[in-house]
This record gives structure tokens, C-alpha cells and sequence, in this order.
């Protein structure tokens, strides 16, 4: 039998509204995000645990808001512009004089010019460490919303993205046995995605239990050995 061939096919992250599963634990998140026209001070920070989905329904707004999306890392690099804003991962700028200075002037020019402002982060504004005074009391007076831990219907669904983002179909006994064995987390679930595809690229084998398996013994072993 001829060797099979293998194809390392890119990852494309599907970050549209239809792609966006509601479920209780973040039913309420989207709700705010849906809401955006009428936030009470035209921010909202966005709040939750690695891979929660925050990027995703940062994306979703703007689209709908037909706003700009920002790292906070690179905010310092560009020119304020008016104009509805998002800006990605926050917290990461905490003690970063230049970084916190130029989100300074980017949320006072947004909101001065009638725009509107997201902000994300894994935890509570409170909990940011932000240095600058001005910024600080800024973000401690923005209205947050939290996107909660995942049960059983969100984690089945966002491995299930995480398959299609990867152009993967599994095998379907695969996903019932790996919530009953994967760590409770969205972190998990990326990591365990992208470790099942490398070992079915490297092995040629089908993505079901039996290299699942394999895959968390290595991922526990690599824990370990941390």
C-alpha cells in the first residue's frame, strides 16, 4: 500500500454570529454584545477565561458595530482614530507606560467622539493592575460582563468548532469520550484539538478514542514534567 498522504492544512478560525454557540454560560454576554447601541456609557468589558470565546464575539460586535479591532500591545504603535473600538487583552499592558498612555488617549477620543468601546480580559477590570491613574478609574468605571466556565453543551460545541476550524470531521464516538476525560476548560479543548491533529498528521491515523487517548497520556506526561 502506497504511504498516505498527508496534508498540514491551514487553521481558519470561524469568527462570524452563526459560528457563535449560545448556551447558558454565555447567553448573557451575548445579550450585552447584542445590545450595544443602548450601553448605558458606550463600554463594556468583556470578560472571561482563556479561550471563551471573548476574540470570537469581540469579532462578532464588530462586525455588527462596523468597528476596529486591537490588540492593547499595538495600540501604541498607531494613531488615535474616532470611531467604534475594540481592543483585545487588556490586562497584558499592566505596567506598560507607553501601552497604558496610548489607551488612555484612544478611550477618551472613542468616547468623545460618540464611539463605542470594548475591552477584554481574562478577569475582572478591578483585577487588571492598571498603573496609570486616569486609565485605571476609567476602566474600574466600565461595566463588565463575564462569558462563564463551559458545561457540557458549550464544551461539545467549541470542540466541535475547533475541529472545523482545522477542516477536521472525528469520528463521532470521540467527542462523548473526551468530555468524560478532558480538563473542564476552553484552554483544554484547543490544546487537545491541536495535539490530535498533529499526531494524526504525523501518524496517518483517524482522530477517534484510541488516539485520544494517546494524546492526553502525552499531554498529562508533558504536565508532569512541567
Amino acid at each position: 500500500m502506497p504511504e498516505q498522504l498527508k496534508f498540514n492544512l491551514p487553521v481558519r478560525s470561524a469568527t462570524g454570529r452563526e459560528d457563535f454557540f449560545v448556551v447558558d454560560a454565555n447567553a448573557l454576554a451575548v445579550a450585552e454584545i447584542d445590545r450595544w447601541p443602548d450601553w448605558p456609557v458606550r463600554k463594556l468589558a468583556l470578560v472571561g477565561p482563556e479561550g471563551s470565546g471573548k476574540s470570537h464575539l469581540a469579532h462578532v460586535w464588530a462586525t455588527e458595530a462596523g468597528a476596529r479591532i486591537v490588540s492593547a500591545r499595538d495600540l501604541a504603535q498607531q494613531v488615535p482614530e474616532p470611531g467604534n473600538l475594540a481592543v483585545e487583552d487588556v490586562p497584558q499592558i499592566a505596567g506598560d507606560a507607553q501601552a497604558e498612555t496610548a489607551l488612555f488617549h484612544w478611550h477618551n477620543l472613542v468616547l468623545a467622539e460618540g464611539g463605542s468601546l470594548l475591552l477584554t480580559g481574562d478577569t475582572s477590570p478591578a483585577l487588571w493592575q492598571i498603573a496609570l491613574p486616569d486609565l485605571a478609574s476609567r476602566i474600574l468605571g466600565t461595566p463588565s460582563v463575564r462569558l462563564e466556565p463551559p458545561d457540557d453543551q458549550l464544551l461539545q460545541a467549541v470542540l466541535l468548532k475547533l475541529f472545523a476550524d482545522r477542516q477536521i470531521e472525528p469520528q463521532p464516538s470521540l467527542l462523548p469520550w473526551l468530555l468524560r476525560r478532558m480538563d473542564r476548560s476552553f484552554a483544554a479543548a484547543g490544546r487537545i484539538v491541536a495535539a490530535l491533529d498533529a499526531h494524526a498528521l504525523g501518524t496517518g491515523r483517524p482522530i477517534g478514542p484510541k488516539l485520544a487517548a494517546e494524546v492526553l497520556e502525552r499531554l498529562d506526561e508533558s504536565d508532569r514534567q512541567a
